[in-house]
């Protein structure tokens, strides 16, 4: 990691520790799964704000080099909306470096009308896509956006996400026969706020 990487990196993970985690004991979180926890991450406050977009996009693009994926019909997407901004992101970071990532949505129903498709985007121009989510606890909405894909005749390059709650996500994608990676993980927002309880 150079040291430009680095900088990025740290200044992401500040925005999204300051717009996009809350810890709470009591009441905790009700999550989309139906359980609870203290944790709650709002990623949507980092990818929707201009920095934290851009931010996304540069880490993302790093991460795609640096494992040496063939960019030639390379998509990238994932379930709508929270994979919306970072494959846009993602894909104009590719376009200011002279590629071509082709950025997808993943519908939740599919088209009420027309051809009914359950993808949006150039997906006449890519064959492989890289599964894009903001946060995975179980990770079921990545792998219903691995599941969509794959009924496009499109083979799934891998995942990535910006946040793994380190709840069992990673394992059940990984499961389905998809590699993932992750920017960050809860345990560096632990770390980080347990310095600060140290500190007060």
């Amino acid at each position: 990691m150079n040291n430009c990487e680095e900088e990025i990196r740290e200044r992401l993970f500040n925005i999204l520790y300051s717009r996009s985690f809350i810890y709470r004991e009591d009441p905790p979180f009700r999550l989309a799964s139906g359980a609870t926890s203290s944790y709650y991450f709002d990623c949507k406050n980092t990818t929707l704000d201009p920095e934290g977009c851009s931010l996304v996009g540069k880490l993302i693009f790093y991460e795609i080099t640096r494992l040496n994926i063939d960019l030639k019909g390379l998509g990238i997407g994932g379930l709508t909306l929270g994979a919306d901004p970072i494959s846009l992101a993602t894909s104009l970071e590719a376009y200011r470096n002279g590629s071509i990532i082709y950025p997808i949505i993943v519908r939740k129903e599919p088209k009420g009308h027309g051809t009914g498709k359950w993808l949006e985007g150039n997906v006449n121009d890519i064959s492989r896509v890289i599964v894009i989510d903001d946060v995975i606890t179980t990770g079921g909405s990545t792998i219903l956006a691995i599941k969509r894909i794959r009924e496009s005749s499109l083979q799934i390059e891998k995942a990535m996400v910006i946040v793994d709650r380190e709840e069992g996500g990673r394992e059940n994608i990984e499961a389905s026969g998809v590699d993932i990676v992750s920017l960050f993980n809860r345990s560096h927002f632990d770390k980080r706020r347990i310095e600060e309880l140290e500190n007060v």
